[in-house]
C-alpha cells in the first residue's frame, strides 16, 4: 500500500488515480498523519454473494413461517 501527502497528491492527482485504477490502495497523510484512503471501487453486487457464502457455511436454515406452539400476545403492553 502507498502513502502519499496531500500536497503530493495535490500535483500528481492522475498518477495516483492510475494507480488506483491497477487495484492499488493509497494513504493520503497530512503532516504525516493517514487522513483518508484513495481505494478501488468494489463490486458490490459480488461482495455481498462472497458475505453470503460465508455465512451460509454456519448458518442453520430452518423453517421461519410456521407457529412455534408458544401463544404470543402482541398487544399485550405488560413487560413481565
Amino acid at each position: 500500500m502507498n502513502t502519499i501527502p496531500v500536497s503530493e497528491l495535490r500535483a500528481n492527482l492522475m498518477n495516483a488515480i492510475k494507480e488506483v485504477e491497477r487495484g492499488n490502495v493509497i494513504k493520503i497523510t497530512s503532516r504525516g498523519k493517514v487522513v483518508a484512503k484513495l481505494v478501488p471501487p468494489g463490486n458490490i453486487k459480488e461482495e455481498a454473494k462472497n458475505k453470503l457464502k460465508v455465512i451460509s457455511k454456519s448458518a442453520i436454515i430452518g423453517d421461519i413461517i410456521s407457529p412455534i406452539g408458544s401463544k404470543w400476545d402482541a398487544l399485550n403492553n405488560d413487560n413481565g
